[in-house]
């Protein structure tokens, strides 16, 4: 029973980072009607953002988070606005391929700058929190912290999209895009703000993944499939299904390790994934957002 609930701490730890991913994969698909292969590289030059802060300044690991979030922020609306607005009316699957070319372009920009070694935030051992009440559950002070900062940005989020007229008019391009702009909705700015959102929530997906595990140059990539995987599941351009998405991906991918080696997790997200393009495409949040 301990094994079972140490296993489900670390399925919501890594619950959450996806769902910091998918969310943004969704609202870009929601959107712009493309799915963004860079997504992983932006959680990676997130994280490596996160890094750079903390080098220069010599603070605690958590000063990555808002200093990654605002500059992959501005990296994302600094792409948009060179490479995607201008090929934005093209066909779909040009955008794809721009996205994959720009996934190689910052991964290699990784690389050159911050070299391909395995990097961390903070040296030394982390000792965890024993829970005698729950059978002796071991907790970590930065899984708590991971997922109690995700579920406040899921919280900011959720009332971005239901109580600000830039929030409204989001969901409103992403149930209709045509009848949106006729409405005279500022699709530009809109875009622009999804681009932001997109961009901070991959950043902290990328610090937490590097506060947990370790920092190198495709740690985004490597992830990149789970993400999808959650916001498919949860309905693709469907922001809150793709948070319910990231904690079943995330959950499920750690509790397999009781019964397959651990490397073959990538494989439970991708059966999952399969399974619910052929039993139910639309995921499960159909026409809800």
């Amino acid at each position: 029973m301990s094994d079972i609930l140490q296993l489900l701490v670390y399925g919501l730890v890594l619950g959450s980072v996806l769902a910091m991913g998918a969310i943004g994969v969704s609202m870009i698909f929601g959107i712009l009607r493309f799915a963004h292969f860079a997504h992983g590289d932006f959680m990676t030059l997130g994280a490596y953002l996160g890094l750079a802060f903390i080098s220069a300044f010599g603070l605690s690991s958590w000063w990555a988070l808002p200093a990654a979030m605002v500059g992959m922020a501005v990296v994302a609306v600094f792409i948009d606005q060179v490479l995607y607005r201008r090929i934005r009316r093209t066909q779909p699957v040009i955008l794809l391929i721009a996205s994959f070319g720009m996934a190689l372009i910052l991964r290699s920009l990784v690389q050159l700058i911050w070299g391909s070694d395995n990097q961390t935030y903070a040296s030394g051992i982390q000792f965890p929190w024993r829970l005698d009440w729950l059978g002796g559950l071991r907790l970590k002070p930065d899984h708590l912290w991971i997922m109690l900062i995700s579920l406040g940005l899921v919280a900011g989020v959720h009332l971005f999209l239901t109580h600000t007229r830039l929030g409204k008019a989001m969901r409103a391009m992403s149930d209709n895009m045509d009848l949106a702009l006729i409405s005279g909705i500022p699709a530009e700015r809109v875009i622009m703000v999804t681009w932001v959102i997109g961009g901070a929530l991959a950043a902290a997906a990328g610090v937490f993944l590097g506060i947990d595990t370790r920092l190198h140059p495709v740690m985004g990539w490597t992830t990149l499939l789970p993400v999808f995987a959650a916001a498919i599941l949860g309905g693709i351009g469907r922001p809150y299904g793709a948070i319910a998405g990231g904690m079943i991906i995330g959950v499920s991918m750690e509790m397999s390790t009781l019964l397959i080696p651990a490397a073959y997790k990538p494989a439970v997200a991708f059966a999952i994934m399969v399974g619910m393009l052929i039993l139910r495409p639309q995921g499960i949040f159909k026409g809800t957002v």
